[in-house]
């Protein structure tokens, strides 16, 4: 396919993608099926619920039968998350990174270490496309923003990954700037789409065809009234392993994994899974790497136990502080103390545990390179197996 058209098929896909930001979930979410889930989520149950952030994918879907790389098929994408939407910028978060399993990428993440901040977007994409979407990154940033508080024009972009070469063609390099664009210039407030979309289109998360989930939790008035917002792609895991409220449904629901020629994405944790964690508590960088690191119990509560081969890498920023990042002057911060931290904690490992089962609940069933299928998460099947183990909630009571 010509590159031209290649663009203008992605960028239907991707305005088809976005559109959904504006009309709402079209698909039913974990919550719809009765799984049951602890904690209060947000008006959305979204990282959006967090006044400024902002989320966009382009999605890039054409191509089928044998790979032939550089040709297709192709299942891949990008995602943006931007903190302080169009003003990302220009007024760093504070932020804080944390790796579970480092066989995996998040470029900028020795800045972030080092100076506690997070300056411009992050984006998500396949495990090949992350040095074009870093460089795409930089050109945006030059394009839409101003120099840096210190006055000069230098980027250290965050570009995180998972590896979707199962049913994408990873070598063909698909990704171009101009769907770095798209995802950029597209990203907005309001419900964000999952499963099959942006970065999380061609991804395999416990053996079921996986992607993006979100999820989020609201702190009652006494402990602040904080939200925190998560954000996942969702590729790791094996089938045995998945646990859903508690119940081992990965043993339970066997379809999809008996072709020898599977037996590797479906059956072994070769994958990886990307969170970024987001609150509008006033929380520092030290704080933030605390709270990253609680994402890790909510994988562990799906049932992953973190494989070698693995890249479980995590994020987590706070909106609070505008303009801590200015370099002149003194800096006036407001920092909640460590010892009113349990909540947020908790809240955390509750949005991380229902955002990896929204992006299982959300993905489609997917045919790709070299006819590779993976089999969406039945809901049928796994309502049959809650209400099994007495676990499926009634509705009405929620």
């Amino acid at each position: 396919m010509a590159r031209h058209s290649f663009l203008a098929a992605s960028a239907i896909i991707t305005i088809l993608a976005l559109a959904q930001l504006g009309t709402g979930q079209i698909k039913p979410r974990a919550r719809d099926l009765g799984i049951p889930f602890e904690g209060t989520p947000g008006a959305l149950n979204s990282i959006t619920d967090i006044k400024g952030i902002e989320v966009g994918h382009t999605t890039i879907i054409s191509g089928e039968g044998k790979l032939q790389v550089g040709v297709g098929p192709v299942r891949t994408g990008v995602t943006a998350i931007l903190p302080r939407g169009k003003q990302t910028s220009n007024d760093p978060v504070f932020a804080g990174w944390f790796s579970l399993n480092g066989n995996g990428e998040m470029t900028g993440t020795t800045w972030v270490e080092e100076s506690g901040f997070l300056e411009g977007p992050i984006m998500i994409t396949n495990t090949h496309s992350v040095g074009v979407v870093r460089d795409a990154v930089i050109a945006w940033r030059v394009k839409q923003g101003r120099p840096d508080p210190s006055g000069y024009w230098w980027s250290l972009p965050i570009v995180a990954e998972t590896y979707d070469g199962f049913l994408n063609d990873v070598n063909g390099f698909h990704v171009k700037p101009d769907h770095v664009f798209q995802a950029l210039d597209g990203a907005k407030a309001g419900p964000v789409p999952e499963g099959n979309v942006g970065g999380g289109t061609g991804m395999v998360c416990y053996g079921f065809k996986g992607g993006i989930g979100t999820a989020s939790r609201k702190l009652d008035q006494n402990n602040g009234g904080y939200t925190v917002g998560v954000l996942v792609q969702a590729n790791f895991g094996r089938r045995n392993q998945l646990r859903i409220a508690g119940v081992p449904v990965g043993t339970e629901i066997t379809e999809g994994t008996r072709s020898s020629s599977l037996a590797g994405p479906l059956n072994e944790d070769v994958g990886s899974v990307i969170i970024v964690v987001a609150t509008d508590a006033p929380l520092i960088a030290h704080q933030l790497k605390r709270l990253a690191r609680r994402a890790a119990l909510g994988v562990a509560r799906t049932g992953s136990t973190s494989g070698d081969g693995s890249g479980d890498i995590f994020v987590a920023f706070s909106t609070a502080n505008p303009e801590a990042a200015k370099t002149t002057g003194t800096v006036q911060l407001t920092m909640l103390p460590n010892d009113r931290m349990n909540p947020l904690f908790e809240a955390t490992v509750q949005a991380t545990e229902e955002a990896i089962v929204n992006a299982l609940v959300a993905a489609e069933t997917m045919t790709g390179a070299d006819n590779h299928k993976v089999i969406a998460l039945p809901q049928d099947r796994l309502k049959e197996v809650l209400k099994k183990y007495n676990r499926l909630a009634d509705r009405s009571e929620r």
